[in-house]
Order: C-alpha cells, then structure tokens, then sequence
C-alpha cells in the first residue's frame, strides 16, 4: 500500500517541475509549523523560523530544478533535517560571534544533512508505530496514557477521573497500560538493520 505521504511529495516534487506555485505554497502549509515550533523551542522566533524554512525551501528547489535532489526520505523529514541544522549552526554562529571567534564555512552544512535526515525518518518510523500502537491500545488505557503524558494530569486526578481506589490502584493500572503499549510498540516497529 502507497503511503499518503509519498503520494504528496511525488505531488509536490512534480508541481515543483512544473513550475506550479501551487506546491511551494503546499510545502508551507505542510511543514513550516513543525519548523517553527522547533526554532521556538529552541530560542528563536516567528521571523527567524520564517528565514530558516525559506533557505531550506530554496536548497529543496533548487536541488530538484537541477536534478540533484536524492530523496531516501519524506520531503517533510529532508526540510526539517535541513531546517534544524541551519538553526543549531546559526545558534552556534551567533554564540562564537559574541565570543569573538570566527564562524564556520557553509561547507560544513552538506556533510551532516545526510546523517540528520536518516536519523529524523528513524524517529519518524518510531513515532508512527507509537500512534499505531496507541490506537490499537483500547480504553481506558489509551486515555489514561494520554491524560498522564499528553495533558498532563496528576495521578490525583487520573485517580478521580477513572475511579481507581486510591492512587496506588492508578499507578499500577498505569504501569500495566505502559507495559501493553511497550508491548504493542515492538510488534509493530521492527528495528531496522
């Protein structure tokens, strides 16, 4: 079965060929949020997410107008290993500048997308077979795993919310809940070799 993903970035590159605006302004409804929550999480801003995504937008482009471009992953894994590199080194830059060494070269970038790709479609594979995992859990474990890492809500309140005895019965049912995910998880997701 063709993954929807796969069916997209096919979309996307061959829009991109086409010249049809329309696939770049797809490629930023896509992808720019988890680019910008990233550079957020990480000490920037809207503006400097903005930056970041369009260079790694650019470099994208530019590799598949000149047939260049080598995807082993999702367009979405590839924008955000680039993104994510040119932030930590624009961090790094800005960190050296003010203690007054001398920046790296450009250079250094190619080398380490590869290497961040393969890892973030590792990653990828990895959270896929959680949510696989986590729907094929079944109540109430699913919401209870939920309520605790998602919302994170106390055990206090898991205790109320299900009707457990005391918070003891809740931890041990939450114990019990992680070990049938974990469970899940490993038939689901084969390690790759």
């Amino acid at each position: 079965m063709i993954s929807k993903a796969l069916v997209t970035d096919a979309a996307i590159i061959e829009g991109i060929l086409q010249d049809d605006d329309a696939a770049l302004s797809r490629l930023y409804k896509l992808y720019f949020s988890m680019v910008l929550f990233f550079v957020q999480s990480n000490s920037g801003t809207e503006d400097d997410a903005k930056d970041i995504f369009q260079e790694a937008v650019i470099v994208f482009y530019e590799k598949i107008k000149a047939g260049q471009l080598e995807l082993n992953c999702q367009i979405k894994t590839y924008l955000y290993s680039i993104c994510r590199r040119l932030w930590l080194k624009r961090l790094s830059r800005s960190s050296r500048f003010s203690h007054g060494m001398i920046e790296d070269t450009e250079s250094e970038l190619a080398p380490h997308v590869d290497a961040y790709a393969e890892q973030a479609e590792q990653n990828e594979l990895k959270f896929e077979a959680m949510g696989n995992a986590l729907g094929q859990l079944g109540e109430p474990c699913k919401t209870l795993l939920e309520d605790f890492y998602i919302r994170s809500m106390g055990m206090a309140e898991i205790t109320e919310k299900f009707g457990y005895t005391n918070v003891d019965s809740a931890k041990n049912q939450k114990y019990k809940c992680l070990m049938r995910l974990k469970k899940l998880f490993f038939l689901d997701y084969q390690v790759p070799s």
